[in-house]
């Protein structure tokens, strides 16, 4: 009978507690569609993101990042869609990094007011970095060979299965120092004062919550609970807020087992590429 009154009861009525919208970004970053749960794009995350910054009633929204990281284009519209989600709507927000929170990680993280991490989090790699493989080796002692026409002297760059060219690798170094001066500008524009950089800090390394803090990196040490019951009281309620579950899309032109499969074999692919980048920080 109590919970059927309840029930009958507007929610804003209901209680004087302070109820907190809290939001999980979790994955590596990534601008494909993938049927991996755990990935991060704006796409992915924009819904819950508007969801719950719409709560009128919440003083704040939390989020709870656990990302080692991805393309740097969605990291930045991620953190640029925060931003402006809580201007528009006048809201605080408070980021908990868990594992990790770095590199493209880290500047998500950096949308919020104030950031705070477990002692033995790892956060910070402010860098860019490229990887890939290369095979023109493999290619002659398997008797392949390698044909490629372009227009355009420059069309080809790093193809994995050329050996390399000196002013490919000269022009790759030009975009990657553009794109982490971007990336510094963005920290020191919401981290400020804060910083203390000892010449290692924009340089790619990586620490622990508690060098973290020490370096302003983060604000404090603490999960999410006890920070947000610490600061509205012991009756703060968190609300997570989910992202809309997705169907496995087919293409047209192709059966649905078929795309199936593809889906499967690029989520392995996810997986796989994550697990790299979660390995560099040791996790």
């Amino acid at each position: 009978m109590v919970n059927l009154v309840k029930c009958l009861i507007p929610r804003f009525l209901r209680s004087k507690r302070v109820e907190i919208p809290v939001v999980r970004l979790q994955g590596m970053i990534i601008a494909q569609a993938s049927p991996i749960k755990n990935i991060l794009s704006l796409s992915r995350c924009t819904i819950a993101l508007e969801k719950a910054f719409s709560d009128r009633k919440a003083p704040a929204v939390a989020l709870a990042v656990n990302s080692p990281g991805g393309s740097p284009v969605q990291s930045r519209l991620i953190f640029q869609r925060i931003r402006d989600l809580a201007e528009e709507n006048k809201k605080q927000v408070l980021v908990f990094v868990e594992d990790v929170a770095a590199s493209g990680g880290y500047m998500i993280a950096c949308a919020g007011d104030e950031i705070y991490a477990d002692p033995a989090s790892i956060v910070g790699s402010i860098g860019v970095v490229s990887s890939s493989f290369g095979f023109p080796e493999l290619l002659k002692k398997i008797g392949v060979e390698r044909r490629v026409h372009t227009a355009g002297r420059n069309k080809v760059s790093l193809d994995p299965f050329l050996p390399e060219k000196k002013t490919d690798i000269e022009h790759l170094k030009v975009l990657q120092l553009e794109i982490h001066e971007t990336f510094i500008s963005l920290v020191k524009e919401r981290r400020n004062e804060r910083l203390l950089d000892d010449g290692s800090l924009f340089t790619g390394l990586f620490w622990t919550g508690v060098k973290g803090k020490e370096l302003g990196l983060v604000d404090g040490l603490g999960d999410i609970y006890s920070v947000l019951k610490a600061r509205y009281g012991k009756e703060t309620r968190l609300r997570l807020i989910s992202s809309p579950r997705s169907l496995f899309s087919c293409k047209s032109g192709g059966g649905i087992q078929a795309q199936l499969g593809a889906d499967v074999i690029d989520g392995l692919a996810v997986i796989a590429e994550e697990r790299a980048l979660r390995a560099r920080y040791g996790l």
